[in-house]
């Protein structure tokens, strides 16, 4: 029988979502919990590959097992088992074949940018002070739509057979600054990219180059171009892993 878990994880303390023989990831971390409390050896199969410092707002993975299980009872267990910023939220009984990456029919991330000094929001957004033209951002955004091939914002040497990506949602907002600027929300940038597919330091990559466009250094005819160029060294930098979060993945068969 196959099921699927539903989880969320703060990626701070891990080496991504992906089981490395010399670091800590949350693959392993939860491979080691489902085990010691179904009593038999569990390997799971995550949606996908999250980096190190990413972060996981929602996130699936699947896992076999012989026998009906009481997924109330399993989540309590897991929750009180598992590290604090790893949790829980439910797990479904799905059909045999069902696949957690391979089924997914979109994926999106979110990055949050602070832009005052934030005691706070250090372990989950990017601190970014210099003024950025959002509305140029937002612009460039649209420009996305248009391709489909986002070599230039692959990691490289990569094993992907193809850099074909199919963008459904990509924006900027800017949220109201308040007056008291101890108030984070007040001072926050989130860019919000949904796609059926990303490649490897795909958001990073894009959030990075976007920030070029806001800060004047490069235009949206550029922009163009280095996705036309289909290379990497033509993009902007990669942004931080610790302002990026998955926040939502989409199935078919789970509403």
């Amino acid at each position: 029988m196959r099921y699927f878990i539903e989880l969320a994880y703060k990626g701070t303390n891990y080496h991504g979502w992906q089981y490395q023989p010399d670091a800590s990831s949350v693959q392993e971390t939860l491979n080691k919990a489902l085990s010691i409390i179904l009593k038999k050896e569990i390997d799971i199969v995550g949606a996908g590959r999250t980096d190190t410092g990413v972060h996981a707002k929602k996130m699936y993975a699947h896992f076999d097992y012989e026998t009906d299980i009481d997924s109330k009872l399993i989540v309590h267990k897991l929750n009180s088992f598992l590290p604090k910023d790893i949790v829980i939220f439910d797990i479904l009984k799905v059909h045999d074949d069902a696949h957690a990456r391979f089924d997914a029919t979109k994926r999106t991330y979110e990055y949050h940018i602070h832009t005052f000094k934030d005691a706070f929001e250090n372990d989950g957004s990017w601190l970014h002070q210099l003024p950025l033209d959002v509305d140029k951002m937002n612009r460039a955004c649209q420009i996305l739509f248009k391709y489909t091939d986002f070599e230039c914002f692959s990691k490289t040497n990569t094993d992907v057979r193809t850099f074909n990506c199919v963008i459904f949602e990509a924006h900027w907002q800017q949220l109201e600054p308040k007056a008291n600027r101890t108030e984070s929300n007040g001072n926050k940038l989130v860019f919000t990219i949904a796609a059926d597919r990303f490649l490897r330091n795909m958001v990073r990559a894009i959030v990075g180059t976007m920030i070029n466009i806001g800060l004047g250094k490069i235009n949206l005819e550029d922009f163009e171009k280095i996705i036309e160029s289909k290379d990497r060294g033509q993009a902007g930098f990669s942004v931080p892993a610790h302002g990026l979060y998955l926040t939502q993945i989409d199935y078919d068969y789970i509403k």
